[in-house]
C-alpha cells in the first residue's frame, strides 16, 4: 500500500498538481527570502534549486539577493514584524536576541556537519527554537553548513609543527576584530592579531603575521595559499546558518504543506550540505599541489583547551546549564 500512495504521489508531482490547497482564491501564496548572499552562494543555490520547486505547488518563491530587500542583520526583525517570509539566519545574529544562541558560535562546540545536524535535531534545542518562535515569531526549520574554519601558516612544518595549542605560543595569528573572535584565538593558544581581512594577504607575505583562519574556500578565493606552508585542519569553528521560516506564515498552512515546507527545508540544507563538502574535499588537493601542506593535529587536546577557556567566561555566562555536556555528547 505504501508504495502505490508513493507512486501516487510521483505522479502528481510531475504533472504539476497542487498537493495542498491553495490560498482559498485559488491563487498561490509568496515567500520571500532575503540574503545578504549572492545568486550563486551555495545556501541562495540550495534553496532555488531544491526548496523552491518542492513548494511550487501552492508556493511562489521569490528570492533577494545581495541584501536588496532587507540590509543584512535586519531579516528576522522583517520576519518579526511580518514583512518577509524567509532568511538564512547565523547563531550570531540569533545571539543579538538571545544571547544563548553564542553557544553555537563558539569554538569546538561542532565538531563536524553530521555533528550539526544531530544537535539541531536534538531535543536540547527545544528550548531555544520554542524561545525564537515565541519571542521572534520565528520557526527555525533546517541548519545549514557553512564550512571549518583552520588554522593556515606562513612557515614550514618543517619549522613549526602544530599539534597542540602550546604549539601556537607566540603565533601572531590574524582573527576577525571582535572581542568574541580575539577571545577564540587566544583560547586557541595563539597571539590573536585584529587585522581587516584585505590586508591579510600583504601581512603574511611581508611577515607582519605568522597567520590567519579561515575555511579552505577562502583561502582559495584569497590565493592565502601563495603566502602561506601549511594548513593545520584545527576545524576550531564549524560554521553554520539556520532556514529561518514566518511563523505567522507557518501557522496558516495546512498540515500537509507545513509537512511540504519542512521537508523543502531538510531537503535544501542536506544538498547545499554535500556541495559544501566535495567543495572542502577538492579544494584540499588544489592547496596541496600549490606546495601547501594540509595536516590533521591533535583534536582532542584542542577542543578541550578552547573550551575550558570559555567555561566560566563572559561567553558562556548565558549558555543554560549544561547543554555543552550534552551537545559534547552527540559528537564523534
Amino acid at each position: 500500500m505504501k508504495r502505490i500512495v508513493l507512486k501516487i504521489f510521483a505522479i502528481i508531482s510531475m504533472l504539476g498538481i497542487p498537493l495542498t490547497p491553495l490560498h482559498a482564491d485559488g491563487h498561490k501564496m509568496t515567500f520571500t527570502l532575503a540574503t545578504a548572499g549572492s545568486e550563486t552562494d551555495q545556501r541562495s543555490a540550495a534553496m532555488a534549486q531544491v526548496f523552491a520547486p518542492l513548494v511550487a505547488g501552492f508556493a511562489d518563491y521569490q528570492p533577494g539577493y545581495n541584501a536588496t530587500l532587507f540590509a543584512q542583520g535586519t531579516e528576522l526583525e522583517a520576519i518579526s514584524r511580518g514583512n518577509l517570509t524567509m532568511s538564512i539566519a547565523s547563531a550570531q545574529e540569533l545571539a543579538q536576541f538571545f544571547p544563548e544562541f553564542s553557544i553555537f558560535a563558539t569554538g569546538y562546540v561542532h565538531q563536524d556537519a553530521a555533528h550539526q545536524v544531530r544537535v539541531f535535531n536534538d531535543p536540547l534545542m527545544d528550548p531555544f527554537k520554542q524561545k525564537v518562535e515565541d519571542e521572534l515569531g520565528v520557526k527555525l526549520l533546517s541548519v545549514m553548513y557553512l564550512g571549518k574554519r583552520h588554522v593556515n601558516l606562513r612557515q614550514p612544518r618543517s619549522e613549526l609543527d602544530v599539534q597542540t595549542p602550546a604549539d601556537l605560543a607566540g603565533v601572531n595569528l590574524r582573527m576577525p576584530g571582535t572581542d568574541a573572535w580575539q577571545f577564540l584565538g587566544a583560547a586557541l593558544g595563539a597571539s590573536p592579531t585584529p587585522m581587516a581581512f584585505v590586508e591579510v594577504y600583504t601581512a603574511l607575505a611581508t611577515g607582519s603575521v605568522d597567520g590567519q583562519d579561515n575555511p579552505l574556500p577562502t583561502v582559495v578565493d584569497a590565493k592565502f595559499y601563495e603566502v602561506t606552508k601549511q594548513i593545520a585542519l584545527t576545524s576550531h569553528l564549524v560554521d553554520l546558518n539556520y532556514i529561518a521560516f514566518s511563523l505567522e506564515t507557518w501557522n496558516g498552512l495546512t498540515h500537509e504543506q507545513q509537512l511540504t515546507v519542512q521537508r523543502a527545508a531538510d531537503a535544501a540544507a542536506a544538498w547545499g550540505r554535500l556541495k559544501q563538502l566535495d567543495k572542502e574535499n577538492s579544494l584540499a588537493d588544489f592547496i596541496r599541489s600549490q606546495g601547501v601542506e594540509i595536516y590533521t593535529p591533535d583534536l582532542d587536546a584542542f577542543r578541550s583547551h578552547v573550551q575550558a577557556q570559555y567555561v566560566g567566561s563572559e561567553f558562556a555566562a548565558s549558555w543554560p546549564e549544561g547543554v555543552l555536556e550534552r551537545i559534547n555528547a552527540l559528537g564523534n
